[in-house]
């Protein structure tokens, strides 16, 4: 039988996509709005320093870093419960994939740039901005694996702030190696089934031992990281001290100096929604030795500091996964062809993308506005303290729920193509879905705001530097009537009782989170960034007054170009 032979031009150009597609080689080259910030608030120094590893990072976050995620995704970790002999391992078996990308995680500097003793001196002021420039571009392409590097990057930070001299020159080189096999990665065990949120019910006892070590006894029900090599667990030493003051916080290390496991069963994995590259799961701890840091009573505002920082962490994963969404999106709709027009043509997506595209903007701005914030804080600026601590809550909220808004939006307007596992946003929509709960849910972070509103001047602060913000164009004096407005309320909240209190405190948060957001997107424009910045201010200082006639003008796609701000 004669064979037929076929050319691509017997072959119907059936195209889902125009055949000039392409996306994005580099997030770090293509992101306009992320390099120009970095290149406004980091010195020269630290930009000549960090722009290897964003480079790298940014090619391996559009690349590799996608097939890798996919894989670690599809191929949860496993519990090994028992080697061959019948002995108790309660090893996690991880995918290939995972492994590599935690080794592309420590190649790109983000701990490093914080925790290398010659580094952090030399970027004392600018550390953790320089360290989330590359996570931020990272989570774009793996959000899972970026809860376990916040819960490190959290344990640093305990250890550096409260641990003894022989735990910091032990343990911290392990968090800023280069090496991925001489990584120790971070854990908080906090969780508890009576507790929850509550943290303050937790159970587990502390029995001290000998000097500051102690046996831990009990049940830490939500475990992150499950197998981490550094974890802080909150514990009960005093069982007659109830509430958070009687919780003490204690340093356990996987392996005893000896090379033995510290005793802790670990019962199960848990079978997640979202974020299934990494491993959660639930622990028995049975005599597991724990070392006391602090005093016993200081257990809680210890942990704080470090649930700050994953708090921060979850802004910059919601962030990240807006940017992803986004960019998603605008390159499949800048190639794709409907109703026999460019899709960008139709009013409706522009409509939408307008909308998308501005939370983007809100949030990011947020989101670093915080990271700075944090640095000045950290370098003994108590007015940023003040702000930060009110800010954090805030942005964790906000940026947390816009993800999910964000990302689900995006599906839709991809249609079919958005939903199918082949692509990223199905991944993307279920890794999102966690940021509104993991550290703090958003009425926790409510009750945070308010008790921030009261106990620190950061409502003050944050105000002020509002008023400056919409005293620069008399086009915002319609903003500064509506802080105003906001400001009132606060001050007659004390007058009612405490259930109107907290139903009031949603709305009024959000209506202030808001101003905020058009404060900052004010503050951050020059030049350069008023052709994305202007559109946003115009489009949610819209939203926030609800003018919105029946008669709506769409956007041109070139201000939706100008508002997404991302280069090919």
């Amino acid at each position: 039988m004669k064979k037929i032979k076929t050319t691509s031009k017997q072959v119907p150009q059936n195209r889902i996509l125009d055949p000039n597609f392409h996306t994005s080689a580099n997030y770090y080259h293509s992101d306009v709005v992320l390099k120009h910030f970095l290149c406004n608030h980091l010195s020269s120094d630290a930009q000549f320093f960090m722009r290897p590893n964003l480079e790298y990072i940014g090619k391996m976050a559009a690349g590799l870093m996608n097939e890798l995620s996919l894989d670690a995704d599809k191929n949860s970790p496993r519990l090994k419960k028992r080697n061959f002999y019948g002995d108790t391992v309660d090893e996690v078996v991880y995918h290939p994939s995972y492994d590599k990308l935690l080794e592309i995680a420590v190649k790109s500097g983000m701990f490093a740039a914080k925790w290398q003793p010659n580094l952090r001196e030399r970027f004392q002021k600018e550390r953790h901005t320089l360290g989330f420039s590359v996570g931020f571009i990272y989570a774009m392409s793996e959000s899972g694996q970026y809860c376990p590097l916040c819960m490190t990057d959290g344990v640093a930070r305990l250890i550096d702030r409260y641990g003894d001299k022989n735990d910091k020159a032990r343990l911290l080189p392990h968090i800023y190696t280069a090496d991925v096999n001489n990584l120790y990665t971070g854990a908080m065990f906090l969780t508890e089934k009576a507790g929850g949120s509550d943290v303050g019910s937790n159970l587990v006892t502390a029995t001290r031992f000998q000097d500051q070590y102690y046996h831990l006894n009990g049940e830490k029900w939500f475990c992150s990281n499950a197998d981490a090599d550094l974890i802080f667990a909150l514990a009960r030493p005093n069982s007659k001290i109830r509430g958070t003051k009687g919780l003490g916080i204690f340093l356990i290390e996987r392996f005893h100096s000896n090379g033995e496991r510290n005793p802790m069963h670990l019962v199960r994995l848990k079978d997640k929604l979202g974020t299934r590259s990494m491993a959660s799961g639930e622990y028995i701890l049975e005599n597991t030795v724990g070392k006391l840091v602090g005093t016993e009573q200081e257990g809680f505002k210890i942990m704080t500091d470090m649930i700050n920082l994953s708090r921060l962490y979850n802004s910059v994963a919601a962030s990240a996964s807006i940017r992803r969404g986004l960019i998603e999106v605008y390159q499949y709709l800048k190639y794709r062809t409907s109703f026999g027009t460019n899709a960008l043509n139709h009013a409706l997506i522009r409509t939408k993308l307008q909308e998308l595209a501005s939370i983007n903007l809100a949030n990011f701005y947020l989101t670093w506005h915080a990271i700075q914030l944090l640095d000045k804080a950290d370098n003994g600026d108590l007015q940023a303290k003040a702000a930060l601590r009110l800010l954090t809550p805030i942005a964790k909220k906000s940026t947390a729920e816009a993800s999910v808004y964000v990302v689900r939006e995006c599906m839709e307007l991809m249609g079919g193509m958005g939903y199918i596992e082949d692509g990223i946003l199905p991944k993307l929509m279920r890794d999102c879905m966690v940021l509104p709960i993991w550290e703090g849910a958003g009425n926790i972070m409510i009750l945070d705001m308010l008790r921030a509103s009261k106990k620190s001047d950061g409502l003050h602060t944050i105000a002020d530097f509002m008023r400056l913000e919409f005293a620069k164009e008399d086009a915002y004096a319609v903003l500064t009537g509506s802080l105003n407005e906001v400001l009132n309320v606060f001050q007659k909240l004390d007058e009612f009782e405490q259930s109107t209190i907290e139903a009031t405190a949603k709305p009024l948060f959000e209506r202030f989170t808001l101003l905020y957001q058009i404060a900052l997107l004010i503050y951050y424009t020059d030049t350069e960034s008023r052709q994305w910045t202007a559109p946003a201010i115009k489009y949610l200082s819209r939203s926030l007054h609800q003018e919105r006639s029946l008669i709506q003008l769409a956007p041109d796609v070139e201000e939706i170009d100008q508002l997404i701000a991302w280069s090919f």
